[in-house]
């Protein structure tokens, strides 16, 4: 094996001698010497510099989006991203323009052209030096300019940047660094093994829970609306309603209260095996529905811009590093609402931390995650929907995009509400008809939940979820339903409610899909685009405009002509 080389700088060997003056010039010699490679050393680096980003900036296949939108600076402190203060329709992110080429195999920076005498070549300040970023699966330029805290218009790459949808991962971009003060940049966790993703598919909750003995195994609970139910039916109804991996929600079990292999050893693990001891959340599933609310508002946080920062139960702040994916922002934030700083950091980077128990349970996530990871893919669209009810009949915009399930902070649904003379969880005889072709494979407790693909399995491809669907002809679980045809009717049923409405959102491969993004909810032709809240927002096609209000005002009417 070869030796590395080491470059050294050979420095004179002063011999002994009488004569002063000789010692003297030798000094001033090397003083001169030292000067003169300075000098020669700080301007190799400036041409260099000068070099690179001038190759950066000319380059005529280079990509840049040729406006900016006016995002705030991030600040290590800041917690969400800053919104409009005005409720009015927003302004369209600026489009990324391109030169069309083909993309080659690695990417390419070609070299600028001379200067002619009269160009001046800009100073870069060293804080705004570029810094390579590979782009990750899930990635859209408007979301990175936010968690790197630039304008768009700083995002460069040798390769076209698409101005909507999902930039190709591992496409290389040059992005200005302006984040000092941040975390780790350490990925701990990949987002297959968040989220209820194709990998859960083969993972067998049931003979898990049975083989490892603990308390859990035995374990029941009466549960508000659905009756007394076991311990692992809990498991899997939150991390399939939730969309939150089994063995993530089993793998914190463990660490937090060991109920998994053993037993509760204080009353406070036994009656709160998360550890959050709040009033309104005795019990696992409480416990449950609160972690994985938690862990869906930091993963989703980040995938759509809206978090780029922790804060700790002491208040203090912490910027997270750009270069995360949403998996370890998704841990980081959830140990982060119950564990101050240093207890946090030994929590994910301790060697008897989470990750510790995680591994000793199911192996290395990272190698498991190779089988399945990317989720999403450059090429990704919406398949074709039709609004979810029958022609002719005017229905209510009432809600823009918000919580797709229970407090998980992902904007991924929108609400729609019947024509009705009186208010309130009434009866309604209209229907609720399937969007696009799929077989139902979830059909309970108010929820639908349509398969596009139609392999059976809720965890991969495209799915849509209609919430608060009565039991009265509600579709079969099974059974495969066209465009057009009758999901159900829409009532309060299978969650708060204080209306009679339809709860509607999208998973692929068992992500929740925000509403506005790379991949938006397009109905006919209708493109959902989120308010500064929750709940606010509109539906646009074309020059055509309908805002969502609770009130079903005339200005949120919508129907289908065909």
């Amino acid at each position: 094996m070869e030796r590395p080389l080491r470059h050294t700088m050979a420095v004179p060997i002063s011999t002994r001698s009488g004569d002063r003056k000789s010692r003297r010039v030798r000094a001033s010699t090397r003083r001169r010497l030292r000067r003169e490679r300075l000098i020669l050393f700080t301007i190799l680096t400036v041409l260099l510099a000068c070099g690179v980003t001038a190759g950066i900036m000319k380059s005529p296949k280079k990509v840049s989006a040729s406006e900016s939108i006016n995002l705030p600076p991030a600040q290590p402190t800041a917690v969400t991203a800053e919104a409009p203060t005005a409720i009015s329709l927003p302004t369209p992110l600026p489009s990324a323009t391109s030169v069309p080429i083909e993309a080659p195999e690695e990417p390419v920076i070609e070299d600028a052209p001379a200067l002619l005498p009269t160009q001046v070549q800009p100073a870069v300040k060293p804080e705004d030096a570029p810094i390579p970023y590979y782009a990750q699966s899930g990635d859209s330029i408007g979301v990175l300019a936010v968690r790197f805290g630039v304008e768009l218009s700083e995002i460069t790459s040798a390769l076209p940047l698409p101005e909507e949808g999902f930039i190709p991962e591992g496409q290389l971009l040059l992005i200005p660094d302006r984040l000092k003060e941040t975390s780790d940049t350490l990925k701990l966790f990949p987002d297959s093994e968040v989220v209820n993703s194709p990998s859960a598919v083969g993972f067998d909750v049931d003979s898990f829970i049975a083989e490892a003995g603990g308390y859990l195994a035995s374990y029941s609970q009466d549960v508000y609306s659905i009756g007394t139910i076991s311990g692992t039916e809990i498991i899997k109804r939150i991390a399939m309603e939730f969309s939150v991996h089994p063995r993530l929600l089993l793998a914190l079990l463990e660490y937090e209260s060991g109920w998994v292999y053993g037993n509760p050893v204080t009353k406070q693990a036994t009656n709160y095996p998360l550890g959050f001891v709040l009033e309104g959340h005795l019990g696992l599933y409480r416990q449950l529905v609160y972690g994985a609310g938690l862990l869906g508002s930091g993963y989703y946080g980040w995938r759509e811009g809206t978090t780029v920062a922790l804060q700790f139960p002491d208040g203090e702040k912490l910027r997270m590093a750009a270069n995360l994916n949403c998996g370890t922002v998704g841990l980081m934030s959830y140990f982060a609402q119950k564990e101050n700083r240093n207890e946090w950091s030994n929590t994910l980077y301790g060697e008897h931390g989470f990750l510790a128990t995680y591994e000793a349970m199911f192996g290395n996530p990272w190698l498991t995650a190779q089988s399945f990871e990317p989720l999403f893919t450059p090429d990704l669209l919406q398949p074709e929907l039709i609004l979810p009810f029958e022609p002719g009949v005017t229905w209510s915009y009432t809600g823009g995009p918000h919580a797709a399930w229970g407090a998980a902070e992902v904007r991924a649904a929108l609400d729609f509400a019947p024509p009705s003379e009186d208010v309130g969880c009434l009866p309604n005889r209209e229907w609720v008809v399937a969007s696009a072709a799929g077989l139902v494979v979830r059909s309970e407790n108010g929820v639908v939940v349509l398969d596009l693909d139609g392999d059976g399995i809720e965890q991969t491809g495209w799915n849509l979820v209609y919430l608060h669907i009565s039991t009265t002809g509600r579709a079969r679980l099974g059974s495969w339903l066209n465009a057009g045809d009758r999901v159900g009717h829409p009532s309060c049923e299978g969650g708060r409610s204080t209306g009679t409405h339809l709860h509607f959102a999208r998973k692929y491969n068992g992500e929740w899909v925000p509403a506005e993004g790379p991949l938006s909810f397009d109905l006919e032709g209708w493109k959902a685009k989120a308010g500064i809240n929750i709940y606010q927002g509109w539906l646009i096609r074309g020059e055509e405009i309908i805002r969502a209000n609770l009130c079903g005002t005339a200005t949120s009417h919508v129907s289908r002509t065909q």
